[in-house]
């Protein structure tokens, strides 16, 4: 039981770095907080902690060495990821564009949003990215052993995605809090438009990824 407490802690030490370096799940979180409001940036939270869960399942049963060794399957799935956040960049800048409201109260600004729509999005923001693929093969090839029991590796992935959710609900918390929503609420139209770009970023980042190994 301590072997698998000490690769936990291996894990999670690395993991926490990574979760907390921007990227297309922040990005897409801070969206939602600003644009739909706080029910709707924990929903997207669930959904990208939920892809996490996709992407250590797989790694685990093999196929995550499948896409990381072949090109044709890399550059699938790095084409889809891409052409996803193109799109969402392409959204948040249309809606930029689309004339200001009268001021009203925040509340009343935030536009619905289904749970479900909500948690979709932050799964596909997550799950379309070929990166966590070769991130948690790189990582449990090198912290986990071989003779740790799969179940207990899935185990490791239900704790770094609860982390992920835990991370991402603090953020929907931090940019739903009414002080710090009025004044991104008030450069609303130049933040929704920076978003657009930061996504069209990624994809282009995205896109020219190349396989190392």
């Amino acid at each position: 039981m301590s072997h698998y407490l000490l690769e936990l802690a291996a894990l999670m030490a690395v993991f926490s770095f990574g979760i907390v370096v921007p990227g297309a799940d922040l990005a897409m979180v801070m969206r939602q907080s600003l644009t739909h409001g706080r029910r709707a940036a924990i929903a997207t939270s669930f959904g990208i902690g939920t892809a996490l869960l996709f992407h250590v399942g797989y790694t685990v049963l093999g196929i995550g060495l499948i896409v990381s060794q072949s090109i044709l399957a890399f550059n699938i799935v790095k084409w889809v990821g891409a052409a996803y956040l193109f799109y969402l960049g392409w959204r948040s800048i249309r809606e930029a564009n689309v004339p200001e409201m009268p001021e009203i109260d925040p509340a009343e600004r935030a536009r619905p949003m289904s749970d479900a729509k909500a948690f979709g999005m932050g799964f596909l923001t997550n799950a379309l990215n070929p990166k966590p693929v070769l991130f948690f093969l790189t990582l449990f090839s090198s912290l986990v052993s071989l003779e740790t029991p799969t179940l207990v590796k899935i185990g490791y992935g239900l704790v770094m995605a609860s982390a992920l959710i835990l991370w991402f609900v603090g953020v929907s918390f931090f940019f739903t809090i009414p002080a710090i929503r009025q004044s991104f609420v008030r450069a609303g139209r130049w933040i929704t438009r920076a978003t657009g770009f930061v996504f069209i970023g990624l994809g282009l980042k995205l896109a020219t990824e190349k396989m190392h190994g």
